[in-house]
């Protein structure tokens, strides 16, 4: 009878054990974050935001199979500081050096690889991270997009990285903890410039379904010029699909949040190292499975600085020590609902353009019908300067630098400018520009028509311009906090350093 009870209380306490591992949920699978960063590319040129002589039918199928963005922006028209941007979760201005171009990436800002990296995700990154820059200099040991697989190369046409995208993810992907969530930074050296001349055209893209900004002369050379940028799209766009080929292989395409964008917008005139629309205005698609809804197309203003609450919180990272400026995009992917009524942007340095390595500072806030713009320095020239000086210190002939402007000696609108039908767009890129500017983007995309004086939007412009210079305040930009030469103070670091004379 005693054995008896005895092996009904051994019954009874596995049972009860039984019972309690049943109720305990089972430990959640944490998602894999794929980030896809093309290099200087505008928000309209891809198939899925309609343009008709674009290549894109991997990006087109994330908008497809998740969401995409109408109005996503970077914090800066350039390519370190917005990537610095959207590694801290914090406007330029506030990372010091890591906030100009080709400048340091100070340790004490705490980027979300690391903190991903902490939480038990592998994190990697190929192609194109954080840079240009020196992230050494200011005591990191790695790039601040996480540990490089930069090995394999592969066989690629002039003025195109050899850099083998997919190959490298497959080494990282092979060579990480099985079942171990991962980050991986897949960052394109393309489509910046150089372009290798008539690729596109070579390659079947048709010169007549170009769709040439309005801030751009429409003549062969430029849609020309746009193919080949183009052609580079199509070939980000290609490595974005050999990697989603290899995630569905192994059964890990619906557990990853695939995020797709670019640092900033086009290596053209008026574009890129401009806040205005086409400097800014970014493509954006976000697909995770059956974790966010298909097909939608989101109109909500957001930042790319968002992406570092997004991550952080999707991957139960924690925060970092200090507060950020980033909004989670967690509840708009989820439910639709947007946190922002507006973006910011930021230039401080581009390139060495100008005497004594000046910058042309700007400030921007986009709502979803406006665009406010406040230049610091009207007296400079945006584009950088008209001139610089030889090997030799002898003075170069009049308006053949404007280095601000990628590749500006063999850009059409710099070195034609003296013929009637480009002239008119060549002022348009490197006049000098009133203090504030003020456009209708929804009725001007190009950013053409500056109504800063029109008197029916006083109302409009003087609230933007408030919001704008509270946002500065509250976040203490040293351009309002009365030290913004501050920002002019860093040194470059990688590059060319020319030479200007000094303009009094």
């Amino acid at each position: 009878m005693q054995k008896i009870n005895v092996f009904a209380a051994l019954l009874m306490i596995l049972a009860v054990g039984l019972a309690a591992n049943r109720s305990k949920p089972a430990a959640e699978k944490r998602p894999n974050i794929l980030f896809v960063i093309s290099d200087d590319q505008s928000y309209p040129h891809t198939g899925a935001y309609g343009d008709k002589a674009a290549r894109t039918p991997h990006f087109d199928r994330v908008a497809r199979e998740g969401i995409l963005f109408t109005n996503a922006f970077a914090a800066s028209p350039g390519c370190s500081p917005s990537r610095a941007a959207l590694l801290t979760g914090l406007n330029c201005w506030q990372i010091k050096e890591a906030g100009t171009h080709a400048s340091s990436f100070p340790a004490e800002f705490q980027v979300f690889p690391d903190l991903l990296e902490k939480a038990g995700y592998a994190v990697g990154f190929t192609g194109k991270g954080w840079g240009p820059g020196d992230f050494k200099a200011s005591g990191r040991n790695r790039n601040p997009a996480g540990n490089a697989y930069l090995t394999k190369k592969q066989q690629s046409p002039k003025g195109i990285s050899e850099v083998d995208y997919a190959g490298n993810f497959k080494d990282f992907f092979e060579q990480k903890e099985s079942g171990k969530p991962f980050f991986f930074w897949l960052g394109t050296h393309e489509p910046h410039r150089t372009y290798q001349k008539g690729i596109g055209v070579a390659n079947g893209f048709e010169i007549g379904k170009v769709q040439v900004p309005p801030f751009l002369p429409d003549v062969p050379e430029v849609r020309s010029d746009m193919l080949d940028y183009l052609y580079e799209i199509q070939w980000f766009d290609t490595q974005l699909g050999k990697v989603m080929a290899q995630l569905e292989q192994a059964g890990e395409l619906d557990n990853t949040l695939i995020v797709v964008t670019a640092d900033n917008g086009m290596s053209f005139p008026r574009a890129k190292a401009n806040v205005y629309e086409y400097g800014i205005h970014v493509p954006l698609a976000v697909r995770w499975g059956n974790e966010i809804p298909k097909g939608v197309v989101a109109k909500d203003i957001v930042s790319l600085v968002d992406l570092y609450a997004t991550f952080l919180e999707v991957g139960k990272a924690g925060s970092p020590s200090y507060p950020t400026e980033s909004k989670s995009l967690l509840p708009l992917l989820k439910t639709g609902k947007g946190q922002r009524i507006a973006a910011f942007a930021s230039r401080e340095r581009h390139s060495s353009s100008r005497y004594n390595n000046m910058g042309y500072p700007q400030r921007s806030i986009r709502t979803d019908r406006y665009l406010f713009i406040r230049n610091y320095k009207p007296e400079r020239w945006p584009a950088g300067d008209p001139t610089k000086l030889d090997s030799n210190g002898k003075l170069e002939a009049v308006n053949t630098a404007f280095h601000d402007i990628d590749e500006s000696a063999d850009n059409i609108v710099i070195r034609d400018w003296k013929k009637p039908e480009i002239a008119p767009f060549f002022h348009l890129a490197v006049d000098k520009r009133p203090a504030e500017e003020f456009y209708d983007v929804i009725k001007d995309p190009g950013c053409l028509n500056n109504l800063i004086h029109d008197k029916k939007l006083t109302r409009e412009v003087s609230r933007l311009r408030n919001d704008l210079k509270s946002y500065q305040l509250a976040t203490k930009d040293p351009r309002e906090m009365g030290n913004g030469d501050y920002l002019e103070s860093f040194p470059r670091l990688n590059g060319e350093i020319r030479n200007f004379p000094r303009l009094d």
